[in-house]
């Protein structure tokens, strides 16, 4: 029985000899082997089985004990690929990690039994010098550029950090790209992709996603409150056939670069002055009528809004004021601007999706329907350091909406407008 993985053996007595460990796995091929008699590292019962970790510098192994030797199994993270088995004697910790959490835990099972001292019901490798070919298996990267090269018989390797596979004429992500819990880049660009399955917010390390060209026309609710929020920093929708994005959108708060381009784009998500991490930002020709109140508060490097057809600030605010409140309005209020926290789980779910959609006043007060909304232009230059022309004639500007939560804000802070 054999596991593919990364390993790091971190002995216990390295700390108090103020020695510190490496910190970082190898690639390894860790067996439960069965000891033939008179090889038993330490006394007892003959035949039973050992861990055997085995790398490409030394291909027949470390050998460790397991019967009544392990003194604790970490498996918090199993579902990750990662786990510790910490042993007795010698005192280390095994730490497995990339590994396939479905092998991971069949394997973990197996090494409760042999701890136990009872029969393993899977059949157990021998203590033979591990061969070269086996290290294949921790492949990092695959380029496929042609439907041809596509592999349909064999899985792809659990080790791939990076996977492109492009011009391969996908109309749906393959459920096998899902399954490899390592990805870091995964790029499906060039393909007829017209929906992408819940199930990439499962790659929780996944950093730079690239589906450029395909056929996309939105981009879920799920993938934003995924883990994504915490790993993606590159997105590439451009050459697509999306016309909104989701408020939820701007919570990937990690995200560094974002290419919407060649899309349908009507707006932005209004909320985008969340995303403090964004450095580039390209959403040419697209249809955008104006940017959103919260668009002044990023802070780019790079910014380009080129044939987009941006229109004319209205010269009257458009005024939706309501006295008194309503009581939606007053919750909404009280709930955002004292920050008290709200699910699904607490209130109705179109509460919350009022709570979402609510949009800020100047004066960092919250409205849902009652509101003044105005119009002016910005130059882009104050929120990007590199901004390509928004058209032909050398413009830089761009129109920009502003909320008021009531007619004081509106006086006090016309000067925006202006």
């Amino acid at each position: 029985m054999r596991l593919h993985c990364e390993v790091e053996v971190l002995s216990r007595h390295l700390p108090v000899l103020g020695v510190k460990n490496r910190g970082r796995g190898v690639r390894a091929v860790v067996s439960l082997c069965q000891q033939p008699r008179g090889t038993e590292l330490r006394p007892g019962p003959s035949g039973h089985a050992c861990l055997l970790v085995s790398t490409m510098k030394d291909k027949r192994g470390t050998r460790y004990e397991l019967r009544e030797n392990i003194e604790h199994l970490f498996t918090k993270f199993v579902d990750e690929g990662k786990a510790t088995v910490r042993l007795k004697e010698p005192p280390v910790d095994i730490c497995l990690s990339k590994a396939n959490s479905g092998s991971l835990k069949g394997f973990l099972s197996a090494v409760r039994l042999a701890h136990r001292g009872c029969a393993v019901n899977t059949p157990l490798s021998t203590l033979t010098p591990v061969k070269t070919s086996e290290f294949e298996n921790f492949k990092t990267k695959m380029v496929i550029t042609s439907k041809k090269d596509y592999p349909l018989r064999k899985n792809f390797p659990y080790s791939l950090e990076h996977l492109q596979a492009s011009y391969c004429g996908l109309i749906r992500v393959d459920m096998r790209v899902l399954c490899l819990k390592n990805l870091k880049k995964l790029d499906l660009s060039h393909n007829h992709l017209k929906k992408l399955p819940v199930t990439i917010g499962d790659l929780v390390y996944l950093q730079e996603l690239n589906l450029s060209d395909n056929h996309l026309e939105s981009f879920g609710v799920s993938l934003c409150q995924s883990t994504l929020q915490k790993s993606l920093r590159s997105l590439d929708l451009s050459k697509n056939k999306i016309k909104a994005l989701p408020v939820q959108f701007c919570q990937l708060q990690e995200l560094m670069n974002l290419n919407l381009d060649d899309n349908e784009l009507i707006q932005f998500p209004f909320k985008i002055g969340q995303l403090t991490n964004l450095r580039f930002l390209s959403a040419a020709r697209n249809k955008l009528l104006n940017l959103p109140c919260e668009f002044k508060h990023l802070s780019l490097e790079y910014l380009d809004l080129f044939g987009n057809t941006f229109e004319q600030p209205k010269i009257l605010p458009i005024i939706k004021l309501q006295v008194p409140l309503s009581l939606l309005e007053s919750s909404v209020q009280t709930i955002l601007n004292n920050r008290i926290p709200y699910g699904p789980q607490i209130i109705p779910f179109h509460l919350c999706q009022d709570l979402d959609t609510a949009k800020t006043c100047v004066c960092g007060r919250f409205c849902v329907d009652s509101f003044i909304q105005g119009t002016t232009t910005m130059n882009l230059h104050s929120v990007a350091h590199t901004v390509v022309l928004v058209d032909n004639m050398g413009g830089t500007e761009a129109p920009i909406i502003s909320y008021f939560c009531s007619l004081t804000c509106y006086v006090n802070f016309s000067d925006t407008l202006k």
